[in-house]
């Protein structure tokens, strides 16, 4: 991929944005954004023809999008289960039989540093082809110490040749591995007292996440295990009450994490709690989707509620092979009964704040960095009427052009 530098975006059509003012996502029409190392600097009137002046060609101009939560390190596809699913396996089901996250790790724990890298590489490429140009990336499936490290540096080195922003997760707590199913306590004294250290000692990680879930990992264990990873300095996630409400909501709150993730069986209290809070809200229709569910989380009751909300691919093998945020803000529309405005602020601004970067990222305004994508659409509900096509038409990051986009 080629990086052209701009100076601007100019004869727009509608562009959309969060203004963090006035805390509201707003629809504009026209005019110029001026571009100066790397930032947006302000929208004129003015039609710019100088060289050095992307012409938007009049289509939809949004920031870039931020896919707040994806596993992207890992070894093999598992198509065999998603047949498994489609004739009736649930989730749960194929995972107590040693498949699911156990049958990454087993393939994980083989593949090179340096194969691993490139295959991580491929899916950012696609990510950053489908308009997403800030993402979060999440080991687990090594579940040992090395082989954690490894995804970690993978990803690391995947992010470096491509012009795209990452975000890396630790997320050791992603399963209990085989060889510790019948020694729980040791596994979490493993990931308290070796890995988050190695991982911090390395700087690999800028956050530390934990499958908070019935039949994964206790509440008191994740507490444990994050807070541990808190006072190592690492910001905090959760995987929380994906299939059952153990309280997961309640306790990302009471940690302060950043983003309690997934939240398809969130309790009234969790969604209270999250209410009075600044953990953010992240929701994975798409994994609602592939694994074939009807149980949609309560983005209405979230939103309501006054808890920002939002939206994730959860790009992974087993529960959503999906590299497009815009197909994630279709189901939001359809399922989650979003607004096209409320799923668009979804997958940018309030991504951005899952992330703690709200500050500098998810916005066309003043000062932000300027990551943008031009559609070849008309306007922002046209984003997720369009589904099972790409209609990113030119990804801009850090105030480049990004060329070719395939």
């Amino acid at each position: 991929m080629h990086l052209k530098p701009i100076k601007g975006i100019t004869n727009l059509g509608q562009w959309v944005s969060w203004d963090p003012g006035k805390q509201t996502m707003e629809v504009h029409q026209g005019g110029t954004w001026l571009i100066e190392n790397g930032t947006f600097q302000e929208h004129v009137a003015k039609h710019y023809t100088a060289d050095g002046f992307l012409d938007a060609e009049q289509k939809l101009l949004t920031p870039g999008l931020i896919d707040s939560h994806t596993h992207p390190a890992f070894a093999t596809t598992r198509e065999d289960e998603f047949v498994l699913r489609a004739q009736g396996k649930s989730y749960q089901e194929i995972a107590a039989a040693g498949g699911g996250i156990r049958q990454s790790v087993r393939a994980l724990r083989e593949i090179s540093q340096s194969d691993l890298s490139n295959l991580i590489k491929d899916r950012l490429r696609l990510m950053l082809e489908h308009g997403t140009t800030t993402l979060e990336c999440k080991s687990g499936y090594g579940l040992e110490t090395e082989a954690e490290i490894k995804s970690l540096r993978a990803i690391k080195a995947a992010a470096a040749q491509l012009p795209i922003r990452t975000f890396s997760t630790f997320l050791g707590a992603h399963e209990i591995p085989d060889e510790y199913r019948e020694d729980r306590t040791a596994y979490v004294d493993l990931l308290v007292k070796e890995m988050i250290p190695r991982v911090v000692q390395e700087d690999l990680a800028d956050f530390c996440d934990v499958f908070c879930e019935a039949g994964v990992f206790t509440p008191e264990e994740t507490e444990l295990i994050l807070s541990a990873a808190k006072e190592q300095g690492m910001g905090l996630r959760f995987h929380a009450d994906e299939f059952v409400s153990i309280g997961g909501a309640e306790l990302a709150v009471k940690l302060n994490a950043l983003s309690a993730d997934h939240l398809m069986a969130i309790s009234d209290q969790g969604i209270k709690d999250m209410a009075g809070s600044h953990t953010v809200a992240t929701l994975l229709p798409g994994t609602t989707f592939f694994l074939g569910s009807n149980t949609w989380a309560p983005a209405r009751k979230l939103i309501d509620a006054g808890v920002t909300v939002a939206l994730a691919s959860d790009f992974n093998p087993g529960s959503n092979m999906s590299f497009s945020l815009p197909f994630v803000m279709t189901l939001a529309v359809i399922y989650l009964k979003m607004t096209p405005l409320e799923a668009l602020q979804g997958v940018t601004y309030s991504s951005a704040k899952s992330l703690g970067a709200e500050a500098h990222l998810g916005a066309i305004y003043p000062g932000f960095s300027a990551d943008a994508v031009v559609w070849d659409l008309e306007n922002h509900r046209q984003l997720p009427y369009f589904y099972g096509i790409n209609r990113a038409k030119q990804i801009i990051v850090n105030g480049s052009l990004i060329s070719p986009l395939a």
